[in-house]
């Protein structure tokens, strides 16, 4: 029996928004919004909405002994996150700089901080966490040997989901681990790197990612859907979901973590990643990131 549908490990970040006419060029100074500052990070993110799916979630990660930090925390603990792995100390909390434009894309610069103290020493001390959970999420704005632990660090039959962002190539070991592989255009072709002269398009992706060791890949295709890919199953679509966008931020985050939970809960790949869709639909018509997240009644509703 596990205690956790959801282990996220990674990371948790104070995000500073400001909104503008449009993003500067290089060396260009544009006029934006007054400053907000939301919880983020997407390790915290995908926590977060995770539970408020109505997910058993918990988070591994580290956060500054600073304001930012306990604005998380709280953050975390007002969706129902079982915070005892969150480590404090070591670093200021990490910040992430967003700026959002008015069709809703954004441009997202992270200063790290204590998302890059928690190690694999932190990932094998919390072992019995790993255990207890039937999924484990993480992402790469944590160092990679921290995530590859992760990954090594799995119950006997608990399920392992990466979503490589921010992007970079991959070892073989922790490619094979992931089940599934959760990427974007731009992170597909990073990590593809020169295979990627091969590719005509999102299908040629998922075939040659999954040629790399995934058990399954995702490839998330924005308003056009998304692509899921199997050894036994294919590649398949997954349709879109018509919404008006106001603001992405997130989106991508609520995507893996609806996926993954319902991964968790016996659904197919291609049935867990058409509920994701929806998820991720509904929380781009809303501002922020956590606060955009929806609860399953208001999935259930779109």
């Amino acid at each position: 029996m596990y205690d956790y549908d959801l282990l996220v490990v990674g990371s948790a970040n104070a995000d500073l928004v400001i909104g503008v006419e449009r993003r500067p060029a290089a060396g260009e100074t544009v006029l934006g919004s007054d400053l907000a500052v939301h919880p983020g990070g997407k390790g915290a993110n995908q926590a977060v909405a995770a539970a408020r799916l109505g997910a058993r979630t918990a988070l591994l990660a580290r956060v500054g002994d600073d304001d930012h930090g306990r604005l998380l925390l709280d953050a975390q603990r007002a969706a129902g996150v079982d915070t005892t792995g969150v480590l404090t100390g070591g670093a200021p909390t990490g910040v992430a700089l967003i700026t959002v434009d008015p069709s809703g894309d954004n441009s997202i610069v992270v200063s790290p901080g204590a998302n890059g103290r928690l190690t694999p020493q932190d990932v094998r001390a919390a072992g019995d966490l790993l255990h207890a959970s039937r999924v484990v999420s993480a992402q790469l704005e944590i160092p990679l040997e921290t995530v590859v632990a992760a990954a090594a660090s799995l119950g006997p039959d608990s399920r392992f989901v990466l979503n490589p962002s921010p992007p970079r190539p991959l070892p073989v070991v922790l490619l094979a681990a992931c089940d599934p592989l959760i990427v974007n255009e731009h992170e597909a072709k990073v990590i593809l790197g020169t295979a990627d002269d091969d590719a005509s398009g999102p299908e040629d992706w998922a075939r040659l990612l999954l040629a790399k060791g995934p058990r399954s890949v995702v490839v998330t295709l924005g308003a056009q859907g998304a692509l899921v890919a199997s050894a036994d199953g294919g590649v398949r679509r997954v349709a879109p979901v018509q919404v008006d966008a106001v603001d992405t931020t997130g989106a991508g985050d609520a995507f893996t973590a609806a996926l993954a939970w319902r991964l968790g809960g016996g659904a197919s790949l291609e049935e867990a990643a058409a509920y994701a869709a929806r998820v991720g639909a509904v929380s781009v018509t809303r501002q922020g990131a956590q606060e955009s997240f929806p609860t399953a009644e208001e999935v259930d509703a779109l």
